[in-house]
């Protein structure tokens, strides 16, 4: 075997020169590298076999590598630091951070109200449940939650309970595209567009809309919104078996998520997780059963659970979760009688009088024509509340909703003005991504995207 040394060149031309021994890196007897004015010089040394010594027991060599943040199987700009032996991943660390927006200290120089248009934009897939859980932090700092109208709960209900679908479609079907299952991903993104046209024809928007807020919501269902409501039901329930049909019991689908991403109920109480990764265990944890809110108490339907621990386990429970959103909506549609969506106190109920017209969301003309030709008095209250607020009595709260990805808690405190003082969320996303190190382990690399899929994190609410 030849012992002439091949120096290969870095730079365009791609130069192959011959070296001596002596230009070799220093501690590698077959490979060294230096610089040069085209680039760096990598020289490949031969030698013979005998002269080459294995590496001694025990020593392996140790790759770190980079998944993300731009990797398109990390569920946004989610960076995985993994430290692999092989195709086995040794340690496992999540990174975060690079979708930071400030949204929490944003509110502290905003009113208590227009801190609705930015909590809706943390986990953007779940903006219901995000106004949902500050609003009704909002309404125990004012002690008024006992006055939020009936029909105004009712609607929450039934918005969140269709955001959940909308979130668990987005799960099953990036999953899905993430595994290889792209059939998966069209009906995901199908059914959802579904949902998306109910709320863009209720709040004006399709996300992000600022749509409940203290003391109700923005505004009433239109004329025909209950109705168009419970004819796309039907449609939902048809197409949502599309997703169950094709993965379930499916060997291939089995084949990659079953076993896979195990994390065991005490590792969930451990680390705080909460969601379908904790009802994986068989423990029905949700907070519509155990802390109602909105009057859940009085709906009818079941937590789900499964004993899998894994991948698989999770995509059952959404699957049969958006089922039983179904059921709930269903129920605030026979739920909904004429009423008020706004608490009736009018230095906290705004905006009350709402409207979707050509232009979008806006005050309704009756409003305007009220308060600009009618009434002075009107006209200056309505002047104040909207550009200094409302006050919040001084003191500090905690509300915690069922969001589909776990606990989504609010953390308020209020100084007496008419802003926050601080407002801390605690995003299930944030939480459950603790587990990538338990669940990823000793696994294969193959086996960390569908455990991440499983986790279901949105950035946007980790980094906020």
């Amino acid at each position: 075997m030849s012992t002439d040394n091949v120096t290969y060149s870095s730079s365009d031309d791609a130069n192959v020169e011959y070296a001596s021994a002596g230009e070799q890196s220093e501690g590698d007897a077959y490979a060294g590298s230096y610089e040069t004015t085209e680039g760096r010089i990598y020289t490949v040394s031969g030698g013979d076999w005998d002269t080459i010594t294995a590496a001694p027991e025990g020593e392996h060599d140790r790759i770190v590598v980079n998944m993300g943040p731009q990797h398109p199987s990390t569920h946004g700009v989610l960076r995985l630091i993994l430290e692999l032996d092989g195709e086995t991943v040794t340690e496992a660390r999540a990174g975060i951070g690079y979708l930071h927006t400030g949204i929490e200290k944003n509110m502290e120089f905003r009113t208590w109200v227009q801190g609705c248009t930015f909590v809706t934009r943390m986990d953007y897939l779940t903006p219901m449940f995000n106004e949902t859980a500050y609003c009704l932090a909002v309404e125990k700092a004012l002690g008024v939650t006992e006055q939020v109208p009936e029909r105004a709960s009712v609607i929450r209900v039934m918005m969140m309970e269709l955001n959940r679908i909308s979130s668990h479609l987005v799960a099953l079907a990036t999953g899905g595209m993430e595994l290889g299952a792209l059939t998966a991903m069209e009906f995901g993104f199908r059914e959802r567009e579904l949902v998306l046209d109910i709320f863009e024809m209720v709040t004006g928007l399709r996300m992000n809309s600022a749509y409940i807020r203290p003391g109700g919501v923005a505004q009433d269902l239109p004329e025909d919104g209950a109705q168009k409501i419970r004819e796309t039901i039907p449609l939902l329930r048809k197409r949502l078996k599309d997703t169950a049909d094709l993965l379930v019991d499916n060997t291939i689908w089995m084949g990659r998520t079953v076993g896979v991403g195990y994390l065991d109920l005490a590792g969930c109480m451990a680390l705080g997780i909460t969601g379908p990764i904790l009802r994986s265990t068989g423990l029905p944890h949700d907070l519509r059963k155990s802390q109602p809110y909105c009057g859940y108490e009085n709906y009818e339907f079941d937590v789900i659970t499964k004993d899998t621990s894994d991948v698989y386990g999770r995509f059952l429970i959404r699957i049969e979760e958006m089922e039983q959103s179904l059921r709930i909506v269903e129920q605030c549609l026979d739920r909904l009688t004429p009423g008020p969506v706004m608490i009736e106190d009018k230095k906290i109920a705004w905006p009350a009088q709402l409207s979707i017209g050509s232009d979008g969301q806006g005050n309704s003309p009756e409003h305007i024509k009220e308060i600009m030709s009618e009434s002075m008095e009107a006209l200056i209250h309505h002047f104040k509340l909207v550009t200094e607020g409302f006050r919040v009595p001084a003191g500090q709260v905690y509300t915690a909703v069922e969001s589909p990805k776990g606990e989504l808690g609010c953390h308020l405190v209020s100084s007496g003005g008419t802003r926050p003082y601080r407002v801390h969320f605690r995003d299930p996303s944030f939480n459950n991504l603790q587990a990538v190190a338990a669940m990823c382990e000793g696994s294969m690399i193959s086996d960390i995207i569908a455990a991440v899929a499983s986790i279901d994190p949105v950035m946007g609410g980790v980094d906020r």
